[in-house]
């Protein structure tokens, strides 16, 4: 969810916060490379406070020129040390400006923005996925469920190691690919894919996925071997899957998971030009509860959304003037559509989005 951009200072500082966000400015703790990422360390007491996983910042590059904020996934919240951890992409020149901050910097921030993740009943088995910086916020959201007595499995992947976020999250089996956590790691194993192989299994997180998953018949895994209670924290089982990353991997994960019985909720990556949905770049189709489509926006009624209720053959479709697999087009059926439907393209530019979720987004 990198990039939202929110200009100059001056435009964050007459920024004003929607229900549950604050604008603060926001004082750079630390700021060290992750990988291929910075990870920014806040001091912003009020974000904190408020912050859950799932939710995101939208942070002004400091420059008069760049009129846009960037949107960055909430990588952690720490209300009792006043933190808020945010990490950053360079994908551009407004992202690499935020990411080129060091300690004693300022950051005008709005936080927490967005709709966070809703936690699952307590105690059933949840596979957590993340593809690059995608994975950012998930071991926040693990220990969140392992608080809540959740076997927690999570699944990060990448083009090559480079680019791996949440491989080395401390875990309670520890092994190949996790650090021994002890019991209070938030999550009890971590699996780890590479397309190029470079860490991890050879592939995608969705290779690594069906595994983890009960069976439609609720047998844990393809073989049908093991019972989710057999199974809970030692693969296979899960009846719930959370992932953030790129929408091509979010489409993936929900059709594995769902091909499982497993229920799905995706922490969108859309083009958020304001954050706080004003500008309506980041409209995508969801189904409502009455049946009927809707182009809502991912910045307020997301990022997250549960998998079922997207309308991914709307999502991503080809459409003039936008990159392929970006945004989404008006579903003829949608309440509102034009008799002759025609494609929503976001405004042109090339980093003002990454999800980091909010992505983008998150």
């Amino acid at each position: 969810m990198d990039g939202v951009e929110a200009g100059a200072e001056v435009v964050d500082d007459e920024a004003v916060a929607p229900p549950g966000a604050v604008a603060e400015r926001a004082v750079v703790r630390s700021a060290e490379p992750v990988g291929a990422y910075t990870r920014l360390v806040l001091a912003a007491p009020r974000s904190a406070a408020a912050a859950r996983p799932g939710q995101f910042a939208a942070c002004s590059t400091g420059d008069s020129g760049m009129l846009l904020r960037r949107s960055f996934s909430i990588s952690s919240a720490d209300a009792e040390a006043g933190e808020l951890v945010l990490v950053v992409a360079a994908a551009g020149p407004g992202t690499a400006r935020i990411a080129g901050l060091r300690a004693g910097d300022v950051l005008p921030v709005l936080a927490p923005l967005g709709r966070p993740f809703a936690l699952p009943p307590a105690g059933e088995g949840v596979v957590l996925v993340g593809g690059g910086y995608g994975a950012a916020p998930l071991a926040w959201l693990g220990a969140a469920l392992r608080a809540r007595g959740s076997a927690v499995d999570l699944v990060v992947g990448a083009g090559d190691a480079r680019r791996l976020l949440g491989h080395d999250t401390p875990s309670t089996a520890g092994g190949a690919d996790g650090v021994p956590g002890g019991a209070d790691a938030p999550v009890d194993r971590v699996h780890v894919a590479t397309e190029d192989g470079s860490a991890g299994a050879r592939g995608r997180v969705t290779d690594l996925l069906p595994d983890l998953l009960a069976g439609p018949d609720g047998s844990a895994g393809p073989d049908g071997s093991a019972g989710p209670e057999e199974s809970a924290g030692h693969g296979g089982g899960a009846r719930h899957v959370l992932a953030c990353g790129p929408m091509a991997m979010l489409r993936a994960v929900h059709e594995v998971a769902s091909a499982a019985g497993a229920t799905t909720q995706l922490a969108t990556e859309e083009s958020m030009a304001c954050g706080i949905g004003v500008c309506m770049t980041c409209v995508l189709p969801v189904v409502g509860d009455d049946g009927r489509t809707r182009m809502v926006r991912a910045c307020t009624e997301g990022p997250v959304f549960a998998g079922e209720r997207l309308r991914w053959d709307a999502i991503g479709a080809p459409a003039p003037q936008r990159p392929a697999g970006v945004g989404a087009r008006v579903p003829e059926d949608a309440v509102g559509a034009p008799a002759s439907s025609s494609p929503l393209a976001p405004p042109a530019g090339g980093d003002a989005v990454q999800p980091g979720v909010v992505g983008g987004r998150p």
